[in-house]
């Protein structure tokens, strides 16, 4: 069974976390939310305060070679807060270097900008973060959804559909020699 690590804290966009996460559950992937601290993390949903979400293991307890994937969530607070943690860095850069999977949505680039993982990589994002990416190395185009060797982005919760479709594919897919930081 192919099991997926969702990274989020407080503040990630509620769809971007939900969406992937029951789309991965009805292919039969076990899915972890992953986050610094143990407990409940908060979401956010139309300028608001959203739900609640149990975290199933703390950034320190997951390890990557327990994982078939990773999906970074978006939402403005989420990644900016990640960035800043040295864990989560690691924990996405060792994604790179084993060469699976990795799916970030919105502003959860932001994340991959910090890690140092975008520099001649293709992607999207969320359309105010495009300078960031591009003043990081990264190939920046805006479409619904673009895969890069193993590395699924796309730009907004309007593209979760295709986003979803193209993570599963590249988890069913595995490990992509060509995946790099």
């Amino acid at each position: 069974m192919k099991r997926i690590a969702i990274l989020a804290t407080n503040g990630f966009e509620e769809s971007e976390l939900k969406s992937p996460k029951e789309a991965m559950e009805k292919e039969g992937f076990q899915v972890d939310v992953i986050s610094p601290e143990k407990g409940k993390i908060k979401g956010w949903a139309n300028g608001n305060w959203s739900n609640s979400y149990t975290v199933d293991r703390s950034l320190n307890e997951a390890k990557v070679d327990e994982y078939n994937a990773l999906v970074l969530p978006g939402g403005v607070i989420n990644p900016d807060t990640l960035r800043r943690n040295e864990d989560a860095l690691l924990f996405v850069r060792d994604f790179f270097k084993a060469k699976k999977p990795v799916a970030a949505i919105c502003h959860a680039p932001q994340i991959l900008i910090s890690a140092d993982v975008v520099k001649g990589r293709k992607l999207t994002s969320f359309n105010s973060i495009k300078d960031d990416l591009v003043n990081a190395g990264a190939h920046w185009v805006d479409q619904e959804v673009v895969v890069d060797e193993g590395f699924v982005t796309s730009r907004n919760p309007n593209d979760l559909p295709a986003f979803n479709a193209k993570l599963i594919e590249e988890i069913k897919e595995g490990k992509h020699e060509a995946q790099h930081a």
